[in-house]
């Protein structure tokens, strides 16, 4: 396996990260559009009214993306903004249509 795709795998791997127990889990956010995959390879919200929940499912995701990535990096010897990169590219293949993802100018539009 080279080492792009051994990025991608572990990648994939810190998309679906397990979540605690909300009342609405991330993928009902993303079918609401509520949430979508940003270009810096984060979730972020679609729209700035999103409730305290949906806001501390996005928190939580990120904080173990970003936890992900740091450890991608180092073991990888590459900066963190790339692994980030690299995530975007995973979670758009990965992002069902419908779904919301950011645009080359990071205007929120459908997969």
């Amino acid at each position: 396996m080279n080492r792009r795709s051994m990025l991608m795998a572990s990648l994939l791997f810190a998309a679906f990260l397990t979540q605690p127990a909300f009342a609405i889990t991330l993928q009902e956010a993303k079918e609401q559009g509520l949430v979508g995959e940003q270009r810096d390879g984060y979730l972020g919200a679609v729209t700035s009214s999103v409730s305290a929940e949906v806001r501390a499912i996005i928190d939580n995701v990120n904080t173990q993306r970003r936890e992900r990535y740091q450890q991608i990096a180092r073991q990888n010897n590459i900066e963190v903004r790339q692994v980030a990169a690299l995530a975007y590219e995973k979670a758009v293949e990965a992002t069902q249509a419908g779904h919301y993802i950011q645009d080359a100018a990071g205007a929120w539009i459908r997969k």
